[in-house]
């Protein structure tokens, strides 16, 4: 990779955004009826690469089913309004209707209720008796106080979801999570990120995790490039920890390792590009906050947006195009790239030639900036 001199002493290497490189067609192209998007981690299959990331504008128990049903994976966030209220509807519309000036302060407060086991196991039990595999998300500041719980309560996949996510954290605490002895003590996949380069991937990798989500201050909610000075951007990223997982396949013997794009998803073309780098997934916010189903009603925000000392997050308008089914499958009413966004993807892989999510990961791409 290129390095550019900042001065004497201090170089930065070259880094792409999803938004500087484009897809190139090879030579043949098939009918996108043929293309399979499926993909599987663990022993769960599913007809679409897509996640829905824990924000309590996206995911409640009832659009994590949807999503479900929809073949996509919706991950509920375990210390979101769903378990601090019985009935969290009463605060998301406070959040949706208060003043820009005032959302901040207000979502701090209302945060600030403390999270309910019991609320925990009957939201994961709903999402269990629809039918559809149940994954569920904790920050790791509080997954080894309550990994029992949600474990008891029968998730399948168990997210642990920070703005940086190190298998090796330094504390002088006595209760920092040790990531490797947690995992290998689970019974269930756990999916860790995020992380942006080879480096923190490989240490994740080899903790045992089962995924690992790419990407960190990328999201359309999130201000931790400004608050923080935080990020990478998510081509260069997504490659970088796409190397990781080669290497690891070699020194594990074999043991893959998915890699799971977290940030900066916001159209069709963004998934079908982050495929491309080398993902085998995307999670998604913004796009999904759009449905009409969407908790948030047009209103979108991540957990960093309520952190009582340091919010690296806000709520954002993201408004609202159409239902969860038509966003996935459309139709689309919309040539912006915000519905449909299966159909794209497959489009996209047909259009490239190829047949399936994996083998689209050896498409050519090109830096193309605007």
């Amino acid at each position: 990779m290129s390095e550019i001199e900042l001065a004497p002493g201090k170089r930065a290497r070259q880094a792409y955004s999803f938004s500087d490189i484009a897809i190139v067609p090879s030579r043949r192209t098939r009918d996108s009826e043929n293309v399979s998007t499926s993909w599987q981690i663990d022993a769960y299959k599913f007809d679409i690469p897509m996640m829905a990331a824990p924000m309590d504008s996206v995911v409640s128990p009832e659009t994590a089913i949807e999503i479900g049903k929809l073949g996509g994976i919706g991950v509920l966030n375990l210390e979101g309004l769903w378990t601090r209220y019985e009935n969290p509807r009463i605060p998301l519309g406070e959040i949706a209707s208060v003043p820009d000036h005032q959302a901040t302060r207000r979502m701090q407060e209302l945060y600030q209720e403390p999270i309910k086991p019991e609320l925990i196991k009957e939201r994961i039990a709903q999402i269990r008796e629809a039918g559809v595999t149940v994954a569920a998300a904790l920050s790791p500041a509080r997954t080894a106080a309550l990994a029992k719980v949600v474990i008891d309560a029968g998730v399948d996949l168990f997210v642990i979801r920070g703005t940086t996510v190190s298998a090796e954290h330094v504390s002088t605490g006595e209760h920092a999570l040790n990531l490797k002895k947690f995992i290998y003590e689970l019974d269930v996949p756990v999916i860790v990120g995020g992380c942006a380069t080879a480096s923190g991937a490989l240490h994740l990798m080899r903790a045992g995790a089962a995924g690992v989500l790419v990407g960190f201050g990328g999201g359309a909610a999130h201000t931790t490039r400004q608050v923080l000075g935080i990020a990478v951007p998510m081509a260069t990223a997504v490659a970088e920890v796409a190397s990781a997982r080669r290497e690891y396949l070699d020194e594990s013997g074999g043991r893959y390792v998915h890699v799971i794009a977290d940030g900066s998803v916001t159209r069709s073309g963004d998934i079908a590009k982050a495929i491309a780098c080398g993902a085998d997934a995307v999670m998604m916010g913004s796009p999904l906050a759009k449905a009409v189903e969407a908790p948030g009603k047009g209103w979108h925000w991540g957990s960093e947006a309520s952190h009582n000392s340091l919010p690296r997050g806000e709520r954002v308008h993201v408004g609202i195009v159409g239902t969860l089914a038509e966003i996935f499958n459309g139709p689309s009413h919309t040539a912006d790239g915000s519905m449909n966004l299966v159909g794209s993807l497959r489009r996209a892989i047909s259009t490239s030639g190829y047949s399936d999510v994996k083998e689209f990961q050896r498409v050519e791409v090109v830096i193309h900036r605007a």
